[in-house]
């Protein structure tokens, strides 16, 4: 299953708690008379949820540059591990092939 997949199947659940919570945040927009009050509440509603937003976003990035980071520290390590394994199994198989030539002679005596 993708990672991506398993992600999205831990947020799904939450996204209505999030849209319930945050829609009534701002000024009912339906309202008929726009009144100059009205209307600067709504800007400074808006302005404060785009501070917010920003603050978050900012927040993500950071986490998500600190997963990158891991995740490339990671694919390191694997190609290490995965480097000495290849080693081993030439390793390996150079021994198997000595030992199968050692039989051989072994036999012909």
């Amino acid at each position: 299953m993708p990672v991506w997949l398993a992600a999205a199947k831990a947020v799904l659940p939450y996204v209505s708690t999030i849209l319930s919570a945050t829609l009534p945040a701002f000024t009912d927009r339906k309202t008929q008379d726009k009144t100059p009050e009205l209307t600067a509440q709504q800007i400074s509603e808006l302005q404060h949820a785009a501070r917010q937003n920003a603050a978050l976003v900012k927040s993500l990035a950071e986490q998500m540059q600190k997963t990158v980071a891991a995740l490339d520290q990671g694919a390191i390590e694997l190609e290490r591990k995965i480097k000495r394994a290849r080693m081993l199994a030439i390793g390996a198989g150079l021994i198997a092939v000595i030992a199968l030539i050692v039989a051989a002679v072994a036999m012909r005596n």
